[in-house]
């Protein structure tokens, strides 16, 4: 089962101060738009969002149908079946997407320890 482009979101304090450090890493700007506080990082196939207010923990984030270049992919498994497939599995969803919607739409779940993990597909 293939997830998509996977990147990991961290919940900042300070976004112009997360994006210095991150870009003395080697890292810079792919996407994003600091005046609405959430930055995409890259740094080869590695990708970091900075998020400033708007999630309480760091989380893994996966987004099916892109590629790890937000591209397009012309075949990928739909968020809504990842998540039926997962809700057969016993997992607990949590904020689930509407399996009657086509296109965007996202649902969390989180693994044992509580860590959140995000399914975000955007196209």
């Amino acid at each position: 089962m293939t997830l998509g482009a996977f990147s990991i979101s961290l919940a900042v304090k300070d976004l112009a101060a997360s994006k210095i450090f991150y870009e003395k890493l080697g890292f810079h700007i792919f996407g994003g738009d600091a005046t609405q506080n959430w930055l995409i990082l890259k740094n080869g196939d590695h990708t970091i969002g900075l998020f400033q207010g708007m999630f309480e923990k760091n989380m893994l984030t996966f987004n099916p149908g892109w590629d790890q270049d937000c591209n397009t992919l012309e075949s990928f498994l739909d968020v809504r079946e990842l998540q039926k497939n997962f809700k057969a599995e016993g997992l607990t969803i949590e904020g689930e997407a509407d399996e009657r919607s086509t296109g965007p739409a996202y649902f969390m779940l989180s693994d044992p320890d509580g860590n959140p993990i995000l399914f975000d597909q955007h196209v």
